[in-house]
C-alpha cells in the first residue's frame, strides 16, 4: 500500500502534513548520505590530525609512540 502525502487535523488545533512513502523514503536516504559522509569527514580529520601529531612528536625527539 502507498500512502500519498495527507494532513491530519487535531481537535487542539494544529494540524500535521505527513508526507508520503516516496517523500518519506528519498528524505531517510538523503540523511543517511549525509550521515555516512559526515562521519567519513569526522573520520579524515581524526586522521590527518593523528598524523600531525606524530609529526610533531618526531621534530621534538619523542619518537613513534
Amino acid at each position: 500500500m502507498i500512502k500519498e502525502r495527507y494532513k491530519k487535523e487535531y481537535e487542539e488545533g494544529s494540524d500535521l502534513l505527513w508526507p508520503s512513502d516516496k517523500e518519506d523514503k528519498i528524505t531517510r536516504q538523503f540523511y543517511k548520505y549525509l550521515s555516512i559522509l559526515s562521519n567519513n569527514i569526522n573520520y579524515s580529520k581524526k586522521k590527518k590530525l593523528k598524523l600531525f601529531e606524530q609529526v610533531v612528536r618526531i621534530i621534538k625527539g619523542k619518537g613513534w609512540g
